[in-house]
């Protein structure tokens, strides 16, 4: 496998820390979702960071290669742009699956859920990859994720899991250290036996973020700060090899900027302890300065032989497993034989939770209508617990306003109103009749 080009050290593009991003000394690169740009509306922000030469990386989130389905073209021409659009070196996706088309109706987790380590499951993310990577203009790198279950019946470890997938398909590897350690609390994976299996030959680049441990569960949140045992899992990383690339990732509750700046300068204190590695944009252009040149592409893994295709036969088997836990976390029906029960309510209730947050980021006037954050979140949670979300999350949000306006609710006539009139504005469309909402209502109850 060809080396990989040499990153740095670099962090989340997000638009809430966008100026403190521009200001951080010697920022590399860095890596934005990519289904939050436009490749014709580029943000002034990333515009700016190219002009000075930092690297930009799609990171997308929603392919889902790990589903029983095949990648939907679309969604690869759509991510293919966005790497042209920022002159990126490479595109990065995740080992999960995020909806399951197979029985109807299609299930939406809005979260990376794991895939089982089963032959046909490996089988299926292999052709799923190498029909993504036939697409996609530049390389491919995927993310190991966190998990807070695990798959009964499973038939490999996560080491050999990946070393496969990189043999059978020659895809590069980004390693979530954070997740590593995640997985070593939720499912008692050690960070060492997984870095010790992996072709380390294929590694793209690493992520670091924060979380926190309750009840004996460790939460990913990229929302708190890196703690001492995930840098230590990256100081394992580092002992075995030097990684082109590491990325700080922060998705909410953002620090101000200096915190963010030490602990970029915790990450490349691991990484180089003798401090003797300079950055390679410490030398910041004036703005009248000529742009650096354009880095080179990384260069793509050796060709890997075409395989047979997958029978239909296998990729039913994952759907059917896959539909069933995602029906049991997203629309309350029987948790699957051999899944830990109490894990499976942990899982839902976050996934619940995280689907309220995103659709209050999505539609902000919702809770001022509904009385208050406390408000909406009991109201939305209540709707979420048996209604899996199947279109987004902006559908999300009408459909939670129609659920509330079918019930009368809000109590209050001049609340109803007012969430009558927002949800009409964006449904296009007038709320049912009174007798309509009251038919609906009852099919609700019985339900």
């Amino acid at each position: 496998m060809k080396p990989m080009a040499h990153l740095g050290v670099g962090i989340g593009w997000r638009p809430e820390i966008a100026d403190a991003v521009e200001r951080l000394p010697g920022l590399d690169w860095v890596e934005v979702v990519a289904e939050n740009i436009c490749p014709g509306h580029l943000p002034a922000s990333l515009l700016r960071l190219r002009e000075r030469g930092v690297r930009v990386v799609p990171h997308g989130v929603s392919l889902g290669l790990g589903g029983a389905h095949r990648p939907d073209p679309e969604k690869l021409a759509a991510l293919g742009e966005r790497a042209v659009a920022l002159g990126a070196p490479l595109v990065t996706e995740h080992i999960a699956f995020v909806r399951t088309t197979t029985p109807a109706p299609a299930l939406e987790a809005g979260h990376l859920l794991p895939v089982p380590r089963t032959r046909d499951a490996l089988d299926v993310l292999c052709e799923n990859v190498r029909i993504a990577q036939d697409a996609l203009p530049v390389p491919l790198a995927l993310e190991n994720i966190a998990a807070l279950i695990s798959w009964p019946g499973e038939e490999m470890t996560e080491g050999r899991f990946l070393s496969e997938l990189v043999e059978r398909t020659g895809v590069r590897l980004l390693i979530d250290v954070a997740n590593l350690h995640t997985n070593r609390v939720n499912r008692g994976e050690d960070p060492a036996a997984v870095l010790d299996a992996i072709p380390l030959e294929a590694l793209a680049y690493v992520h670091v973020a924060g979380g926190f441990e309750r009840d004996g569960v460790w939460h990913d949140t990229h929302a708190h700060p890196v703690p001492g045992v995930v840098l230590d899992v990256l100081a394992q990383l580092r002992r075995r090899v030097d990684p082109p690339g590491v990325l700080l990732e922060r998705d909410d509750d953002f620090p101000p900027e200096g915190e963010l700046a030490g602990e970029l300068e915790a990450i490349r204190g691991v990484l180089d302890p003798a401090g003797s590695r300079p950055s390679a944009s410490l030398r910041t252009p004036s703005r009248h300065s000529a742009p650096e040149p354009a880095p080179d592409p990384i260069p793509d893994a050796a060709p890997v032989p075409a395989a047979d295709p997958v029978p239909d036969a296998a990729r039913t088997r994952v759907g059917l497993a896959q539909a069933a836990l995602l029906s049991a976390l997203v629309a309350g029906t029987p948790v699957p034989e051999g899944f830990d029960r109490q894990r499976i309510r942990v899982q839902s209730r976050s996934l619940a939770a995280k689907r309220a947050g995103v659709v209050a980021k999505v539609a902000p006037e919702l809770p001022g209508i509904l009385g208050g954050e406390k408000a909406y979140r009991e109201a939305f949670l209540a709707y979420a617990r048996n209604r899996p979300m199947t279109g987004g999350y902006r559908r999300d949000a009408l459909d939670f306003a129609e659920h509330l306006l079918i019930r009368e609710l809000p109590a209050d006539p001049a609340d109803r109103r007012r969430l009558t009139a927002w949800w009409q504005e964006r449904a296009g469309t007038r709320p049912a009749r009174r007798i309509v909402r009251w038919a609906r209502a009852l099919v609700g109850r019985a339900a």
